[in-house]
């Protein structure tokens, strides 16, 4: 594969991960705002966290999906792939359904088949590139901590979620 072709590559499978970011910004307009609203468990990070932690984990979302990529393309590759797109459209919902539309205990049933799809993405892209589903951990540590807290703060506002 010419470096070129690796090269727009890479930049097109940023350009779907941060594509779905813009998905949940979208539904986010007003999260600060709403987020400091809530009674929130002791534990919570500040508002300004999370802008800067999913760009990094959207990024080496975007990194590990290209390393599968070049190992074996669209067609060897398509089910790992596959997940990997699912698990982003479970991703993109998230922000919608808690953010938007104010369902904190759908939101967290949600959240928790976006764990399961991103858990069978590492084991897909682990099959395929070690390196790929290692870049997918950080990516699983913190959903792991966002359901955590999605379920604390549904619990501790009935009136708003």
């Amino acid at each position: 594969m010419r470096t070129a072709v690796k090269i727009l590559g890479l930049f097109g499978w940023m350009v779907l991960a941060f594509a779905t970011a813009g998905v949940g910004a979208a539904a986010s307009v007003t999260a600060g705002t709403f987020y400091a609203e809530l009674a929130r468990p002791s534990w919570a990070p500040p508002a300004w966290l999370f802008g800067p932690v999913w760009t990094l984990l959207y990024a080496m979302m975007g990194i590990a999906v290209w390393l599968v990529w070049l190992r074996c393309g669209l067609s060897a590759g398509k089910s790992a792939i596959a997940l990997f797109i699912i698990q982003l459209i479970a991703n993109a919902l998230w922000s919608w359904l808690f953010f938007k539309w104010r369902l904190g205990g759908v939101a967290f049933l949600e959240i928790l088949v976006l764990w399961c799809l991103i858990a069978a993405t590492i084991a897909a892209f682990w099959r395929i590139r070690k390196p790929a589903a290692a870049l997918m951990l950080p990516y699983l540590a913190w959903v792991t901590f966002a359901s955590a807290l999605n379920f604390a703060i549904w619990r501790l506002n009935p009136n708003l979620l």
